[in-house]
């Protein structure tokens, strides 16, 4: 194996944390802003990529493999957490929204999983995260969540978050699925996709769906979320009270009428 092998337990049901023990000189690499806590004698190192060592060699395969995180909408930079110490120490990684952690055994999937692009949380050092292109440019452009995805390539313990509950399929040769571009999180390297719009103009402006769906088709096994974030937030801005100023006004609150009897603006 070139991954280290860790352990991991996953706590709590909608707001997660996953806690990863880490024998001496294990590392795991993850997204930045995602620790939650961590245990004395675990170093902390902040790294150009996933430190994976696939994206070629010297500064310019770094960059390139750097770069192309970019286009996922991620950082340039990665973090990796190594136990420095004698003992098992403990780090843990909280998802970032109400939802699910799914861990992702690489070797029992073939080497490879393509994830979305925020969807991707910590991984054991040694797994590749790569981005993988829509082949269809011209769908994918204006295709949302589904042109640009990640890829997760190793043959280690690799984690990933997604909202809502997590439904998992396991497709048949031919059986085909398909999916709000946005309710995709991951599938297997042998998932056929590619993003059609919907048919019917009347349908896509006013059933209050997306132009766009993702149509998978088997064999292979993918992840569906009932929640994506990009959902939740249209929501919660929709229903949040807007003010003159563009602000929340926070009516119903015993300061909010307060401050609008004292005549605050």
């Amino acid at each position: 194996m070139n991954n280290h092998e860790i352990d991991y337990k996953l706590h709590g049901d909608d707001m997660q944390f996953v806690e990863i023990e880490l024998d001496p000189q294990e590392t795991v690499v993850a997204e930045a802003g995602s620790l939650m806590m961590m245990e004395d004698g675990i170093s902390m190192e902040t790294i150009f990529g996933d430190g994976s060592g696939n994206s070629g060699s010297g500064l310019m395969g770094k960059l390139m493999g750097a770069g192309k995180r970019m286009l996922t909408g991620e950082s340039l930079f990665m973090t990796t957490f190594t136990n420095v110490g004698n003992g098992k120490k403990h780090v843990s990684f909280a998802s970032p929204y109400p939802g699910k952690i799914i861990p992702m055994d690489l070797s029992e999937h073939r080497g490879k999983i393509i994830c979305q692009k925020d969807a991707f949380l910590a991984a054991a050092k040694g797994v590749s995260v790569g981005v993988e292109f829509q082949r269809k440019l011209g769908t994918g452009f204006f295709g949302g969540e589904g042109f640009i995805m990640q890829k997760l390539e190793g043959d280690g313990l690799a984690f990933v978050h997604a909202g809502g509950t997590i439904h998992q399929k396991v497709l048949q040769p031919g059986e085909v699925l398909r999916v709000d571009t946005g309710c995709l999180v991951a599938m297997t390297s042998e998932v056929d996709y590619n993003i059609e719009m919907v048919k019917g103009v009347k349908t896509a402006l006013f059933g209050g769906e997306g132009l766009f769906f993702a149509t998978l088709r088997g064999p292979g096994t993918v992840w569906i979320q009932s929640l994506p974030f990009s959902r939740l937030a249209s929501r919660v801005f929709a229903a949040a009270p807007q003010t003159p100023g563009g602000g929340s006004k926070g009516e119903g609150s015993i300061t909010g009428g307060l401050f609008d009897l004292l005549g605050g603006k």
